[in-house]
């Protein structure tokens, strides 16, 4: 997939699967970027002899605590939350919440590795996090959400701040679900403490493009790709973003406004093909205010497609953004999608490839944009959201959305540069993964044994 692992990290990956059984999602974070580093620890000896990759892959600390709250029928569920504070090498511990069935330690612990070295790329001021619970916002009442909210927030407070840990959204929690978390953390500290959540309303201290940022960051971060490779941009090409979520939507207006047509979303139930090209605005109908499922869009579009239970990398494309969750492309969806004439990937998504999938791509030699990279605009806005908070500040949607642009641009640069100085022009996963652990190491080492 990239470099092969040297002896002496094959030692570390053995210590980390022994250390933390049965984390398969965390195992699969952490071996992807070991096999990516063995160059670098030729350059930089130190920081073998200081063991700073075992350091990485140890959090700094894990917190688990039980959720107990109310439902509309007055019974007592509960449910486990985490927050993971990983890294603080480059600044306050910055990562998102999910609020998802599937979520447990191996899940959080996952993204929290791969949010150290995503939120090092950005350049800016903040280490890597994450946290979550395995609540399911899904069918249940704002009352029910917001009981739950309080009560997450109820132990959570006492672990975040805006110089110690900056938690966000993620799958399962948008705007409703930080206004509930915000009013909490008010409410127990006696403090209006904008800097604390990102991804606020724009009431009470939120950023404009925070909504659209992972979306539009990923679609700027392909388009820089496109140009690397000589294709251009998105002018007249056929892609497919998958979800139907925040990201997808957000995703799919930029390919829009950068002259592409997006030919097929998706949610957990199937796949919705139009070939004249996906209603935007139908879907935010749908998903944003209404809160129903994908398969109502042929409703309204009766010439579309439903593919119940389908697969949409089944659908032919030349960009494909898989923007809904992790190990969606395995190695036989991106085969295909290569046979299909697919010339770009950038994941909107967390780690959505599987290592076979990342294989076939890089084999392909397609341009290909890990999740660390492509989607660093979500977390990179939500720096930008605390820089206004700290002064006091609101900027425009167009000056945000300029820094926004330009911050996917360096981070692509750098990635490419990498890539090159270490041997392996035009890999993107390399690239990523180096850069992004220069940097952390480099801090690590400077700060002494900590």
């Amino acid at each position: 997939m990239a470099n092969k692992m040297d002896e002496k990290l094959q030692v570390v990956y053995q210590d980390v699967l022994k250390r933390n059984p049965g984390e398969v999602e965390f195992h699969q974070a952490v071996r992807e970027v070991l096999e990516s580093i063995g160059p670098v620890l030729s350059k930089y000896p130190e920081f073998r002899e200081g063991k700073i990759i075992e350091r990485i892959a140890e959090p700094e600390r894990q917190i688990i605590f039980r959720v107990p709250w109310q439902d509309d029928r007055g019974e007592v569920q509960i449910n486990r939350g985490f927050r993971v504070q990983y890294n603080s090498a480059l600044g306050p511990y910055k990562g998102g919440l999910r609020f998802h069935p599937s979520v447990y330690l191996g899940i959080v612990k996952f993204l929290g590795f791969e949010q150290i070295f995503k939120n090092a790329l950005t350049g800016l001021p903040i280490g890597g996090g994450k946290g979550g619970s395995d609540f399911d916002p899904k069918g249940k009442s704002d009352n029910e959400v917001m009981r739950f909210c309080q009560s997450f927030m109820t132990e959570l407070w006492r672990h975040i701040g805006d110089v110690t840990d900056v938690p966000a959204g993620d799958i399962g929690v948008g705007g409703r679900e930080i206004g509930y978390m915000f009013g909490q953390f008010k409410r127990l500290t006696a403090r209006y403490e904008a800097g604390v959540l990102t991804g606020k309303g724009l009431d009470y201290g939120g950023s404009l493009v925070r909504t659209e940022a992972t979306g539009y960051g990923a679609t700027f971060f392909v388009q820089e790709m496109l140009k690397a490779r000589g294709a251009d941009t998105f002018e007249g090409k056929t892609c497919t973003v998958s979800g139907s979520g925040n990201v997808a939507i957000y995703t799919i207006e930029k390919i829009v406004q950068l002259g592409g047509k997006v030919v097929a979303c998706s949610d957990s139930n199937g796949v919705i093909v139009d070939e004249k090209g996906i209603d935007l605005e139908l879907v935010k109908q749908l998903k944003e205010r209404e809160r129903r499922r994908i398969k109502d869009y042929v409703e309204y579009r009766k010439h579309a497609k439903y593919l119940h239970g389908g697969n949409i990398w089944e659908v032919p494309c030349q960009v494909a953004m898989p923007s809904a969750t992790q190990n969606e492309i395995n190695g036989k969806d991106a085969a295909l999608l290569v046979k299909n004439g697919c010339i770009a990937v950038g994941e909107g998504a967390n780690m959505p490839t599987t290592p076979e999938g990342i294989k076939v791509f890089l084999d392909a030699k397609i341009a290909y944009g890990p999740g660390k990279a492509a989607n660093a605009g979500g977390v990179a806005t939500s720096a930008l959201e605390m820089q206004q908070n700290a002064t006091r500040d609101s900027w425009t949607f167009e000056y945000t959305e300029k820094r926004l642009a330009n911050i996917m641009k360096t981070i692509h640069q750098n990635c490419w540069e990498t890539a090159e100085e270490f041997g392996s022009k035009g890999n993107y996963v390399v690239g990523a993964n180096i850069a992004g652990f220069i940097r952390v190491a480099k801090a690590m080492a400077s700060h002494g044994l900590v």
